[in-house]
């Protein structure tokens, strides 16, 4: 007989769900910025998709989440922004405004923070 590779006789099927819990605030600018500035934006200043004032900025989950800002509807660069999450009162988006840039008064910031909750379930049949 001759040789061959032994292998196990299993079939395994897995479903993955992502789960994203996407959690967006805004702000509007109450006067103009121009750069070289930061502007720093705390959570009061904040409100939610309901309207109503967003005094907690959201969690950031450790190697699951991340967070976009949106300036007057463009998609900023990621260096340009520091985001600390916090409790109550705690935390605050920092926005560097470079020279020769500037925000409008008036000028919608929207900042969006994704957090995923993976789950995964396995089937191997032998």
């Amino acid at each position: 007989m001759p040789l061959k590779i032994m292998k196990l006789a299993i079939a395994a099927t897995s479903v993955i769900n992502v789960n994203p819990l996407v959690t967006r605030i805004f702000y509007e600018v109450p006067a103009a910025s121009t750069g070289p500035t930061t502007l720093s934006i705390d959570p009061a200043s904040f409100f939610s998709d309901t309207g109503d004032p967003a005094t907690v900025l959201p969690v950031l989950s450790t190697e699951n989440s991340s967070y976009e800002v949106f300036i007057n509807g463009v998609l900023q660069m990621e260096d340009l922004t520091t985001y600390t999450p916090g409790a109550t009162g705690v935390g605050s988006l920092v926005i560097t405004v470079p020279d020769g840039s500037s925000i409008l008064a008036g000028s919608p910031i929207v900042l969006v923070v994704t957090n995923y909750a993976p789950t995964s379930d396995v089937d191997i049949a032998t």
